[in-house]
């Protein structure tokens, strides 16, 4: 068999590639690589972006935000700090990963890593002997740890169920990692003492557990026996006396003061005398008024209870948080006088002040009648004081609050929660930790968005097919006006 050579002929095919069909489809090929390799390294550049730029949180309660004092102590970390995560594979919780992106883009310092219980299931047992649950965290700097539960950050009042058969939840995922995060950097955490020997009353659980996450270290101080109030004493906190402290005490607490001290005093109304507490508070250019304080005006007490002061909140440090909508609820509580002639270098600053219709009672618990009388004392009235003053030592800090009801668990969530707010905000203040100020939890409620039937049919089309077809469209005429070039 005689195999035939056929000459191929490449002048065909070398025109082919020099026709202005294959010229164009060269331009579009080229045109989409570029589009492509642009596309591929925009999202590999936004993707290394901080989360705080490339997600907006739209939330009302700002979920997904961070404060500033979050921002301040992560962005200033100079140690190393992890946050392991421990979930398992599959199970991470959507909020707490987006506030774990946003913690982590705020500092080289900070890592996250994530633990499977399950493939690593002694882990925590170095860092904990507390029950773990899925979607915890442990918040590791060195030798120092704090473990911090679920349930610590998804936080379920029941308080309302037995009522009306409602639960609320709050997320407190930024409070709970900023506390961590400033205990386990901080090996020098602020000593705070609670003077006993007078009746005092035990600090409500939650005031003394919010301390605690405020990362102040609690401990009892008596005084009774002429000792001095310990050097490492950041504060002392006098709640509430029943009875007189001796003059040997007023004496130990003057030298505290004087040398830069802090106290954190809340008295209730009592008819039993303490000139000794109040020669103490008279040489800081303060007093108390005689009786109960009642209000005239309506915009300032509980509806019905005019005894139950809802009293305006001045500009200061300490309440700074609490002035964008938030209440003070002070039920009996008494008015505080300041000197017209303070001393050179002491301030005292009016925290929380009644309207000008108030009116203070002198028979306090004995008065015959709520409604204001002929010899009652008009005010406006001091509730709440701040008092600073330079000394050699530093600055002397006082806070005074004029009732203990306040920190009543009802009465404090009557305000959401502010009341123990000013209290923690107070120590903060005195202990000089503002950048730890009051971050409160978020609330989870939802608002959702019904959409009728008819009108979700109506979207329906529209995006389905009425907005593919146009597209569609759209390509059919620009190739047919190519091909009639």
């Amino acid at each position: 068999m005689e195999l035939m050579k056929r000459k191929i002929d490449w002048s065909g095919a070398r025109n082919s590639f020099r026709s202005r069909a294959f010229r164009a489809g060269g331009y579009s090929l080229a045109a989409a690589a570029i589009v492509i390799a642009i596309a591929v390294a925009l999202n590999l550049m936004v993707g290394a972006l901080p989360a705080s730029w490339t997600k907006v949180d739209l939330t009302d309660t700002g979920l997904y935000s961070l404060s500033s004092q979050t921002e301040q102590l992560v962005a200033g970390l100079e140690e190393d700090v992890t946050v392991y995560w421990i979930v398992q594979d599959g199970s991470q919780d959507s909020t707490m990963e987006q506030l774990l992106e946003r913690y982590k883009s705020l500092s080289k310092h900070l890592d996250v890593v994530e633990k499977d219980p399950v493939v690593y299931p002694s882990f925590a047992q170095q860092y904990t002997d507390a029950t773990l649950y899925n979607n915890s965290l442990i918040v590791v700097c060195g030798d120092r740890s704090r473990y911090i539960s679920y349930y610590d950050i998804y936080v379920t009042d029941y308080s309302s169920y037995y009522t009306n058969g409602t639960t609320s939840t709050q997320f407190a995922g930024e409070s709970e990692l900023t506390s961590a995060i400033d205990y386990v950097t901080n090996e020098d955490l602020p000593t705070v003492y609670t003077l006993t020997g007078h009746g005092e009353s035990d600090l409500p659980s939650e005031l003394s557990e919010g301390a605690e996450d405020e990362n102040l270290l609690l401990e009892e101080l008596s005084l009774v026996n002429g000792e001095d109030v310990p050097e490492d004493a950041d504060a002392i906190i006098l709640y509430p006396p029943q009875r007189d402290i001796s003059s040997d005490e007023k004496d130990a607490l003057l030298t505290y003061l004087q040398g830069g001290g802090k106290l954190l005093l809340v008295t209730d109304y009592t008819d039993t005398d303490m000139p000794n507490l109040a020669e103490l508070m008279e040489y800081y250019g303060t007093a108390l008024m005689d009786g109960i304080v009642l209000e005239g005006d309506s915009d300032h007490h509980m509806r019905g209870y005019n005894y139950y002061l809802l009293p305006d909140i001045n500009s200061h440090d300490i309440t700074q948080p609490l002035m964008d909508g938030y209440y003070i609820l002070m039920p009996v509580a008494q008015g505080i006088t300041v000197s017209d002639e303070l001393r050179d270098g002491l301030t005292v600053t009016q925290l929380l002040t009644t309207s000008d219709s108030a009116y203070a009672k002198a028979d306090g618990y004995n008065i015959t009648t709520f409604d204001k009388e002929e010899g009652d004392t008009d005010g406006p009235f001091a509730l709440g004081v701040a008092i600073t003053e330079e000394v050699e030592g530093g600055q002397t800090g006082i806070v005074w609050l004029t009732t203990s009801y306040m920190f009543d668990s009802d009465n404090n969530m009557r305000v959401a929660g502010a009341n123990n707010d000013l209290f923690l905000n107070a120590l903060d203040w005195m202990c000089q930790r503002e950048s730890a100020i009051s971050i409160r939890a978020k609330d989870l409620s939802t608002e959702y968005l019904t959409v009728p039937s008819s009108t979700a049919s109506t979207w329906s089309l529209i995006l389905v097919a009425v907005v593919p077809l146009a597209f569609l469209a759209c390509g059919a005429v620009v190739t047919i006006r190519r091909r009639r070039r």
